[in-house]
């Protein structure tokens, strides 16, 4: 499993959140046994260096750094996970090769995102130690695939271990995504309905009261989609798209979009970003007690797996 890989307890990775995942907050999560990742969406340099350091304050744990490839300082940020010694960096909105030759020369563990296997199989030509596959059920920005057919492919393709994310927040998922050949779990929304997160009240308040139907898609027309919560903003974003508005206007629009959710708690004209699960979500809990309600979950699942295949073996026999 991914844990032994990267030197945590449970196999379970807190996805980056972009304005969400400080470095106290991933302090939380590493010192609760997951791994926290720092999301450097939303930061520049000296910000993410600070965080970066705030985190190795708060936790002995393992923790990593999340580096969107878009970044306009994305050269200098892939310097500063190396002058910090960052253990695991995450990439995702790009091909991350040409910087994992000098990552691994550190020691530190490089975990794509990918939204294919032709991207898996890159990756790990140019030495990555895991991949994450990403399925189309996460909040925030998504690729076409769904978890089940983007993890069972990426599994056929690469020899590297790959971590399943979207569509899970519960013991049955992560049995599931085991089943189909992943060795951890990355999880987001979940962990938005945690008493550490550090989004406003609204904003979690939100995730609690949202159902699945309560979600939509936007930027599928200037391919960019984002899933997040149905309100007024969404609803004005899509009418733009309708209407064939160019990617300049789209972009000024949601300007700021996801601050206004998450520091101003403004749900209504905000991007609050949130995934599929979010029906599924119904109570604030501690980072701590989440995951321990995860791990306690799976090994009841896999138990009662074990036991429905001893009767139906019995039965056949």
């Amino acid at each position: 499993m991914i844990n032994k890989l990267l030197g945590i307890k449970y196999p379970i990775l807190q996805g980056g959140m972009a304005n969400i995942s400080t470095g106290s907050f991933a302090s939380v999560v590493s010192n609760s046994g997951a791994l926290g990742v720092i999301a450097s969406g939303g930061m520049d340099k000296d910000t993410l260096r600070k965080e970066i350091r705030v985190c190795k304050s708060k936790t002995d744990g393992v923790f990593g750094v999340n580096l969107m490839l878009l970044h306009p300082q994305i050269d200098e940020l892939a310097k500063i996970v190396i002058e910090e010694k960052v253990p695991v960096v995450t990439t995702g909105a790009g091909n991350p090769s040409k910087y994992i030759e000098s990552w691994k020369k550190e020691g530190i563990k490089v975990v794509p995102v990918v939204p294919n296997s032709t991207l898996a199989r890159r990756v790990e030509q140019y030495g990555a130690d895991a991949v994450i596959a990403e399925g189309c059920e996460s909040g925030g920005h998504i690729g076409p695939m769904t978890t089940m057919t983007i993890v069972s492919e990426v599994v056929q393709e690469v020899k590297i271990p790959v971590i399943a994310a979207g569509g899970m927040c519960n013991g049955k998922q992560m049995v599931a995504a085991e089943i189909l050949g992943a060795q951890g779990m990355q999880m987001g929304t979940v962990f938005l309905a945690t008493k550490e997160c550090p989004i406003h009240e609204n904003y979690r308040n939100a995730i609690l009261k949202a159902s699945s139907n309560n979600i939509t898609v936007t930027g599928y027309s200037i391919g960019m989609p984002v899933r997040l919560i149905k309100n007024d903003m969404s609803r004005k974003y899509l009418a733009m798209e309708r209407k064939g508005e160019d990617k300049m206007e789209l972009e000024k629009f949601t300007l700021g979009s996801m601050k206004k959710a998450v520091l101003d708690g403004d749900t209504s004209n905000g991007s609050v970003m949130a995934g599929l699960v979010v029906g599924q979500i119904n109570k604030i809990s501690t980072v701590e007690e989440t995951i321990e309600r995860l791990m306690s979950e799976y090994y009841s699942e896999w138990e009662k797996i074990g036991e429905k295949y001893k009767t139906k073996r019995d039965e056949n026999r």
